[in-house]
């Protein structure tokens, strides 16, 4: 896999390509819980990560989502929001999150089945989310994306970095400029970019 400029990166496997910094943000609203639903555009105002994956149970999930957990008061110093995605259902979400103690939001796209992955082209034609991240900033444009291989902990360094270089208005009021975020590596980091241009 191959990272660009615009902080896209293509997969070999199925030529899928996933959208870049610059776009605006694709709305949606999928279920948080068996009996609860949240909206994106809610989150308007302030700066939102998305972390599509495969699946629940998986083990390189599993260790990707509790890492992010793990450094989530980073992300909070930032202002950000995290909403992780994947094609299991609400309460499949539920039992995983309750057995790692996730403090975040797992989203199901569910069904129709991929259609939110499919939107900001991280869908896997094996009928999963590939393992794929986006920064989106206070007023919904995406600010900096990355597709992982599937078997890859991209890790959280090209997140925080993306973060970082959001100006005082991309990150809204509440945003927060503090660096200490990036004092420390972690595992498996993604590479950071340049933001793009002007939305398309």
């Amino acid at each position: 896999m191959a990272g660009h400029q615009d902080g896209t990166t293509t997969s070999s496997s199925n030529d899928a390509t996933i959208l870049p910094a610059g776009t605006q943000a694709p709305n949606f609203t999928l279920n948080a819980a068996p009996d609860r639903s949240m909206t994106l555009t809610e989150l308007r105002g302030k700066p939102v990560v998305l972390a599509f994956y495969p699946a629940d149970w998986s083990p390189v999930c599993g260790d990707q989502m509790a890492l992010y957990n793990e450094i989530l008061p980073e992300f909070r110093e930032q202002g950000a929001e995290l909403l992780g995605i994947s094609v299991d259902s609400a309460w499949c979400h539920r039992a995983f999150a309750d057995a790692r103690k996730l403090r975040f939001p797992l989203l199901a796209d569910f069904e129709p089945k991929g259609e939110v992955s499919r939107a900001y082209g991280a869908y896997d034609n094996s009928g999963v989310s590939q393992r794929a991240l986006f920064v989106i900033d206070a007023s919904g444009v995406i600010r900096w994306s990355y597709l992982s291989p599937m078997g890859v902990n991209p890790g959280a360094d090209g997140i925080l970095a993306a973060l970082e270089r959001l100006t005082p208005d991309q990150r809204g009021a509440k945003g927060s400029t503090s660096t200490s975020a990036s004092s420390g590596s972690r595992a498996g980091a993604a590479p950071t970019t340049n933001d793009a241009g002007a939305v398309r």
